[in-house]
């Protein structure tokens, strides 16, 4: 497989053994690149042991698709990602293969791992290749593989795998000056220890050449003249806020800020002990979730995931509070002309500017296809709902499916691993001709046939921007944002222009920087962040050292009932949070059907959903461990009270009070103790 000119330029000091970011249009072929590099590493390094790592797991399969036709069966290959199920350990797959294909999370869970068969040293590996390589920073799992690199790199450590980064938009780091995205690319390369970011400098017009920039326009809309539900939801909503007595909280209803708002409002509300008070929080954001899916997409959506909110809340509350009974109420009072107002009012000017794409594009000749990119789950299986049902669409061939995040949620839908693979299979020949995605398609999806790309109101920033556009891989392709006129929406976008033109700048600045003053920088940015991690550490672990565990009580987030202690938890698997007092089980239900996962674990299978015995409140989900049963709490669902007040944790990691690891054999010895005893 030859390489073009502009390709053979980047890697050349690849070859050379030096650490360097390629930075390549989309579709201009980095992922053949990087396997290259790869395979002259293998053929000339010895003992070699290259890993490629990818931050979605589509795009294991694609890769090792690439990889293989460039080794052409000379090495061997494995592939890892977390659909896999069953399977050696990853150790065991690293020592028996010369080339490993993973997700960033298995090598990380590897490095950590105490399992002789799972586990691997960075420097086990010769090559490191990290596609993507934009998302080396803060605290991503790509940054913390690569922190690891870097201190083995200040204590000297040797030897150090070579890093490849890979990357068609390095974006600005929230920069809007040309300093601060400058130290945003200086930083990118500290954190990837980059020699040099490699571009196109001698055959950038082959380059040119070759990549096809696709034609973008702008469809912009006017808003509703006339919006009956959307007025209707915002007086349900003025009726809760007068209930609540809070004048001084803001009424700005449908939008981030006020969901930002009501969340933080159902927080306090719970460290204070303000059942009533977090309960109209909760609902006040299942309201504002209905604006701003009425805004997106139809007025039926809206009042479907409102309703399906209600039901569930009839079903699975067992106790009830007075302000809990009074909002049921009112939805219930008012649904029926809600109904009435969803299916006889204005239909959204933005779906109407879709359709008039999707005629415009899906039916001219040449087999188009296409991918609709739009901000939540949710709103791509209402897009998918509309698109089967509008009528001015039936006569246009449009063949569509989601294709959306692996990820599950007790809110929303979610896609299997082997469901997204299968949707892009059939994307890729032609079976499919439109997608409707989530930011899960942005980045690494290569389908040379995709000539229209569709981003239906988005608020996102311009790496998102120049990633969307890249999936338009045709010739004379087609790329619409469509948006309201004068819409945060479309100022971000427009923002997002002159941001791709600063990060340009930033990129082109730090090549042309002196190799000795670049060296030092990237030293010193390396030293900071070494140190400013340490800092890090060393407050979490104070941050976990703050109570004794068993000063620390557990209580249901909602009914607030007292149900155990900090000291009856432990982690299994490093991540899953475990009660493991007997006593403990009094306290809640398991459903009888098991929660369905697509997936099987090495070590355990799910059990039953588990709610509060008190309330109802869902708490989480029975594991069967091995060979015992163990409930898994979700942090959401506790309330922590410490000796100085109340907290409600954002992540199990951030508890004030340090969490064991789970010990099987010690539960188990336990357990037969305890039942002697009895």
């Amino acid at each position: 497989m030859e390489l073009r000119p502009y390709q053979w330029e980047v890697i050349m000091p690849a070859l050379e053994g030096k650490n360097i970011i390629i930075w390549l249009p989309t579709g201009a072929g980095k992922t053949r690149a990087a396997a290259y590099v790869a395979k002259r590493h293998l053929e000339t390094v010895d003992r070699a042991k290259v890993v490629v790592l990818v931050n979605r797991v589509h795009l294991v399969t694609q890769h090792c698709e690439e990889f293989s036709r460039m080794l052409g069966g000379c090495w061997t290959i494995a592939t890892l990602s977390g659909d896999m199920g069953l399977r050696p350990g990853f150790g065991h797959l690293a020592r028996k293969n010369d080339l490993l294909i993973c997700t960033a999370e298995l090598l990380q869970m590897a490095l950590t791992s105490s399992e002789e068969d799972e586990h691997v040293e960075l420097n086990d590996f010769s090559l490191l290749v990290v596609d993507e390589c934009h998302h080396t920073h803060k605290g991503t799992v790509y940054n913390v593989i690569l922190s690891r690199y870097l201190e083995h790199k200040l204590r000297r450590t040797r030897p150090l795998p070579q890093v490849l980064g890979l990357t068609a938009s390095p974006g600005t780091g929230r920069a809007t000056k040309l300093d601060g995205a400058i130290e945003h690319i200086l930083q990118l390369c500290a954190n990837l220890d980059t020699w040099r970011i490699m571009s196109p400098q001698n055959h950038r017009p082959q380059l040119q050449e070759h990549c096809h920039q696709p034609c973008k326009q702008y469809d912009l809309c006017q808003r509703r003249s006339q919006d009956p539900f959307g007025d209707m939801l915002k007086k349900l909503m003025d009726q809760i806020h007068d209930r609540l007595e809070m004048p001084n909280l803001s009424r700005d209803f449908g939008t981030q800020m006020y969901e930002q708002q009501v969340v933080e409002l159902s927080q306090n509300a719970a460290e204070a002990g303000l059942q009533q008070r977090r309960v109209f929080a909760l609902h006040l954001r299942r309201y504002n979730d209905a604006l701003l899916i009425h805004d997106t997409v139809r007025a039926v959506d809206a009042l479907a995931v409102l309703r399906d909110f209600y039901d569930r809340e009839c079903t699975t509350k067992t106790q009830i509070l007075q302000a809990e009974r009074w909002l049921l109420a009112l939805f219930a009072d008012n649904k029926n002309e809600l109904d009435l107002l969803a299916t006889q009012g204005p239909e959204n000017p933005k779906l109407e500017m879709l359709e008039q794409i999707l005629q415009e594009q899906f039916r001219n000749p040449g087999s188009p296809r296409g991918v609709i990119f739009t901000c939540t789950r949710q709103s791509t299986q209402s897009l998918l709902l509309w698109l089967q049902q509008q009528p001015g669409l039936q006569t246009v061939d449009i063949r569509a499916q989601l294709l959306i995040g692996a990820g599950k949620s007790s809110q929303t839908i979610h896609m299997t691993q082997k469901d997204q693979q299968e949707v892009i299979r059939k994307f890729r020949d032609g079976t499919l001709n439109l997608l409707v995605a989530t930011s899960v398609a942005e980045e690494g999806l290569d389908i040379p046939q995709c000539n229209v790309v569709v981003r239906y109101g988005l608020l996102t920033n311009e790496i998102s921007m120049v990633q969307a556009r890249g999936r338009a891989r045709a010739a004379q392709s087609v790329y619409s944002f469509v948006a309201t006129h004068g819409s945060r929406e479309l100022r971000r976008e427009q923002t997002n222009e002159a941001l791709e033109i600063l990060m340009e700048q930033a990129v082109a600045a730090v090549q042309g920087m002196d190799q000795a003053e670049y060296q030092a920088k990237i030293r010193d940015l390396q030293q900071a962040a070494v140190v400013r991690r340490a800092a890090q550490a060393a407050q979490q672990e104070s941050q976990r050292q703050q109570f004794r565990a068993d000063l620390v009580r557990l209580l249901c987030i909602n009914c607030m009932v007292a149900v155990g202690h900090g000291n009856d938890l432990q982690k299994v698997e490093g991540t899953h949070h475990v009660n493991v007092n007997p006593s403990f089980s009094i306290y809640y239900n398991v459903s009888e059907k098991p929660v369905v996962m697509d997936r099987v674990f090495k070590d355990w299978k799910p059990g039953g959903v588990i709610s509060c015995k008190t309330c109802g409140e869902l708490w989480g989900l029975q594991i069967i461990y091995k060979s015992v049963k163990l409930p898994v709490l979700k942090v959401h669902s506790m309330l922590l009270e410490t000796p100085r007040g109340r907290v409600q944790a954002k992540k199990w990691s951030r508890v004030p009070f340090p969490v064991p690891d789970f010990d099987y054999m010690q539960y188990c010895a336990q357990s037969l103790a305890d039942l002697s005893l009895n």
